[in-house]
């Protein structure tokens, strides 16, 4: 018996799995996680010799799907320089009844997706109703991806950008009003991109804060994306202290969350800060936002039952239509050496 394995590609990622129908696999993912029928254990990150990159492995476990997998990811943040993604790696699929690799997908393309759609499933539940101003930090791969999320998850109005690198506002702008029917300003601070914003994204390789709380408006909602270290945040301790925080995983964000943990050592906020888990909000066992005044924070850190339900999703979406190149790679117990 010949056992195969189908490898999907960057550009087969992009086309099988929209914003839109991602963001639904998340939601699901995440209540599975919160119902106890999922299960993530801590990812484990090691940097190569001076701290150029590192090296994350992610393995979970999702009941519904009948899925195991593990994500194995490089970060190098300098490769913004370059052509090459700051994220680069792959999902490996498992069914979990035998232990079979199903696939191997992508997971620049599954990471970009994933982590964006996550961020607009957090918007749907945390964000004012009528949130229509945009502001994005940064102007990379997420910022791009969560543009794409945040006019899933609310009417967008207006959108303002800002990045230290004022080359790749430009492009940013230019490329997102190709794409969008809105309106797109390039800001030359950050303040002024966030101020009287409904909806700020923060998608930056900041190791210091690029969001200050005295910015913040009453009301806004903030999807906290760029950092996923203990040593590295993009908010200061006041934009933390003043905002109801949800994250993905209460584990990983205690953990692995600059965000969250230098405020917490620096007395800023206790450990009762955290209000919840997103998928806590999703299986009804707590409430969002309360009113239209406060402030929420969403901490994502990313987690593997994340890439294992979207790479899954995208396995079958594959099979169905035909993609994706099938390799012969074996399994069976019946080779002999």
């Amino acid at each position: 018996m010949t056992m195969k394995i189908l490898i999907i590609n960057q550009a087969e990622v992009y086309e099988l799995l929209p914003i839109d129908e991602c963001m639904e696999t998340m939601a699901e993912a995440l209540a599975a996680l919160s119902y106890g029928t999922a299960l993530n254990p801590l990812r484990q990150v090691f940097h190569l010799p001076g701290k150029e990159g590192l090296l994350g492995i992610m393995p979970g476990y999702l009941e519904n799907l009948n899925a195991v997998g593990l994500k194995v990811v490089s970060v190098f943040h300098n490769n913004k320089e370059s052509d090459q993604d700051s994220h680069q790696g792959g999902v490996l699929v498992f069914e979990a009844e035998h232990g079979a690799l199903l696939a191997m997908v992508n997971a620049s393309a599954i990471t970009a997706i994933r982590t964006a759609a996550v961020s607009g499933v957090a918007t749907k539940l945390l964000a004012r109703d009528d949130a229509a101003e945009l502001a994005i930090l940064g102007s990379g791969v997420q910022a791009h991806a969560h543009v794409n999320a945040m006019m899933a998850a609310r009417q967008i109005g207006s959108i303002r950008v800002w990045s230290p690198n004022r080359d790749h506002v430009k492009a940013f702008a230019r490329n997102i009003s190709e794409k969008q029917v809105v309106a797109v300003r390039e800001t030359s601070t950050a303040q002024d991109a966030v101020k009287g914003a409904d909806i700020v994204c923060t998608t930056t390789a900041a190791r210091e804060p690029v969001l200050m709380g005295e910015w913040l408006a009453p009301g806004v909602h903030i999807n906290a994306v760029g950092s996923s270290i203990p040593l590295a945040r993009e908010l200061d301790n006041e934009a933390v202290a003043k905002s109801r925080l949800f994250v993905d995983r209460r584990e990983s964000t205690v953990n692995e969350a600059g965000d969250y943990l230098i405020p917490r050592k620096e007395g800023a906020i206790d450990d009762f800060h955290i209000q919840g888990e997103i998928g806590e909000i999703l299986s009804g066992q707590i409430s969002g936002r309360q009113n239209n005044q406060e402030i929420t924070l969403f901490k994502s850190l990313g987690l593997a039952v994340e890439d294992i339900a979207a790479a899954t999703m995208v396995y079958n979406k594959a099979v169905e239509r035909g993609l994706g190149t099938w390799v012969e790679f074996g399994g069976s117990r019946h080779v002999t050496l």
